[in-house]
């Protein structure tokens, strides 16, 4: 017997899936040597502590108060507390930290500094005295991540902790890093104004073992992208200086630099969407005449392979000018145009220059295959207004197959659209709204936000009421306040409007989106006699793992493209179907035989 009483602070299917992990939770504590005191610093209540660096503080985080709110709607919070490691007395830092939004501490190397972010603006606290000093203050610029369309309250832009003499603190806004001062009374651009040209640092390459924060009497190096171009590149930012430098920047992507202990000898990879990913050395700081030092898939000229990709520009029906990858099929002639998959989940742009090999992933897409067979694949960027992810989905994915067939790449004639998860979501939800496809396929798809919304993500145990309300659902409050909004975005409210032939993937043990989402889609258009497979594997999850199955589900999916865009002859299973008698039949006949012959 189990017991949901609407008090819990967790799901009891939640208490189940977290079980052995709650029974095997270590407790961090601390003992003194000198003093032969043994104190236990985390307790039920506070089970998140991180011992500072010199170990003369720790930080405690409490969101008991807050937890089952935090379930219900995933707005987090947390209480912070400030752990003498000398007395093991506990002291109230911050009490209901906004934590969906991160609402940690970063630490600086000396043990007795943190910076924090609250409401837009990043702070800095003394732990010794309780000191507080505006950061960000005196710099005219957002820290809100403007990329960032989530229901979260003023999301932050990326926090680089702090220098190794802990006298400054490093910060991005949404394009140029800063390096602050501790009192925040001194601010300096590292990287000069990049909002004008739509670069950013995404992320600083740790090269220096056992660092403990970022040494500026060292040269430190960073992996830099241009928002516009998707073009990559590395930057120095030399010893001792306040500029960073871009060594080079183009139409490649770059691994992360691997220094020598004990030389000036650099190794970082590079490749493209036509280039697997191979290694370069240079024994210069700044990189300079770097050789070559491998190959890498030696016998990719023997198979069809892309011919390489196009940036798209294009504005969507909200107004916003928007992005998309249409990379080209293998042997592609200038002038003709190709069937294309359009495939979609966020915004994926980013990865232009991203190398793809062949293989059968567990939602069964693979573009270079797809490339590699004669088609066009288009990836379009998606940008979410509250309350209407799938209409947003239209707004943006609709114009952007519009651009592509404008480049004269795209066969109009002769598009389809896939996606699994919440891209199955939205290439269910596109096709009730949109004839611009011939074809769909939607793997693990949602179909209906209002039931959706309260049942359970059975991989963590929790609700999807969470996800909704502060994650990819984008769906706020509850459909009982929110009626309109909920059944405008859902598949199945819309249903006699689907035109477009449609390939499902859901599996019986969805763990993700529960598989009578599927079920509710499949039975509601083969009602309204809607062409319509559905394919089940028995025992899967929310993305397909068994070997054979990847094959299967991968093989199927082509040849139901090929069949709608192509004009090869329909695969049994989708102009017929499987009648199961007659399958288990056929297997007994082929077990038969195959013992005869043995």
């Amino acid at each position: 017997m189990i017991i949901w009483n609407w008090q819990d602070k967790r799901l009891q299917s939640a208490q189940q899936t977290q079980e052995m992990r709650d029974k095997n939770f270590n407790y961090t504590s601390s003992y003194r040597i000198t003093d032969k005191k043994f104190t236990q610093l985390a307790d039920s209540n506070m089970r998140s502590v991180m011992v500072a660096p010199k170990q003369i503080y720790a930080i405690g985080y409490d969101n008991n108060n807050y937890e089952l709110s935090g379930n219900l709607d995933g707005q987090s919070y947390t209480d912070i507390y400030l752990i003498d490691l000398k007395t093991g007395v506990k002291k109230r830092l911050f009490e209901k930290m906004y934590a969906t939004n991160g609402g940690r501490l970063s630490l600086a190397p000396n043990g007795k500094l943190a910076s924090y972010y609250v409401d837009g603006v990043f702070y800095s606290i003394n732990l010794e005295n309780g000191q507080i000093a505006n950061l960000t203050g005196k710099i005219k610029s957002s820290f809100v991540d403007e990329m960032d369309d989530h229901n979260v309250q003023k999301p932050a832009t990326p926090n680089y902790g702090w220098s190794a003499d802990s006298k400054y603190a490093l910060v991005m806004d949404n394009n140029d890093l800063w390096k602050i001062s501790a009192d925040g009374k001194s601010v300096t651009s590292l990287t000069d104004n990049w909002k004008v040209k739509k670069s950013t640092i995404m992320t600083r390459l740790r090269l220096y073992p056992y660092e403990k924060g970022t040494d500026l009497s060292k040269d430190q190096y960073f992996m830099v992208f241009n928002n516009d171009t998707k073009d990559m590149g590395l930057a120095l930012l030399p010893a001792g200086k306040s500029k960073i430098n871009v060594l080079f920047s183009d139409a490649n992507a770059y691994g992360g630099i691997n220094k020598a202990e004990k030389a000036n000898v650099f190794v970082y990879t590079k490749s493209n969407a036509t280039q697997s990913p191979v290694s370069y050395v240079s024994t210069s700081a700044n990189l300079a005449n770097a050789k070559q030092i491998n190959t890498n898939t030696p016998d990719q000229s023997k198979y069809a392979w892309t011919s390489g990709v196009k940036l798209l520009k294009y504005v969507s029906t909200y107004g916003d000018t928007l992005q998309a990858a249409l990379y080209l099929p293998a042997n592609y002639v200038e002038g003709k145009s190709y069937p294309t998959i359009t495939y979609i989940y966020e915004r994926l742009t980013d990865g232009l220059n991203n190398y793809s090999m062949p293989g059968y992933p567990g939602g069964g897409f693979n573009k270079a295959l797809y490339l590699s067979n004669g088609y066009a694949v288009l990836e379009p960027d998606i940008k979410y207004k509250l309350n209407d992810p799938g209409m947003s989905s239209v707004a943006c994915v609709v114009p952007a197959v519009k651009a592509a067939i404008a480049t004269g790449v795209v066969d109009e004639k002769n598009v389809a659209i896939h996606g699994h998860s919440w891209g199955g979501y939205q290439t269910s939800f596109l096709i009730t709204q949109t004839n611009i496809f011939k074809a769909a396929a939607a793997g693990a798809p949602l179909t209906n936000m209002i039931s959706m919304y309260s049942l359970i993500y059975w991989n963590s145990g929790g609700t999807n009421q969470a996800i909704f309300e502060a994650s990819q659902g984008r769906l706020t409050p509850g459909y009982w306040d929110n009626w309109d909004a909920f059944a405008r975005n859902s598949p199945v409210y819309h249903i006699k409007k689907v035109q477009t032939p449609l390939l499902l993937l859901h599996n019986d043990k969805d763990g993700a989106v529960d598989f009578t989402q599927g079920i509710e889609y499949y039975n509601g258009l083969r009602r309204l006699n809607k062409p319509v497979v559905m394919i089940t594997y028995k025992g899967e999850n929310h993305g397909i793992a068994k070997t054979a199955n990847r094959k299967d589900y991968a093989v199927r999916m082509m040849e139901y493209f090929d069949y709608m865009l192509k004009g090869k002859p329909a695969p049994e299973w989708w102009s017929k179907g499987v009648n199961r008698l007659d399958m288990e039949k056929h297997l007994e006949t082929r077990a038969f035989s195959e013992a005869e012959e043995n």
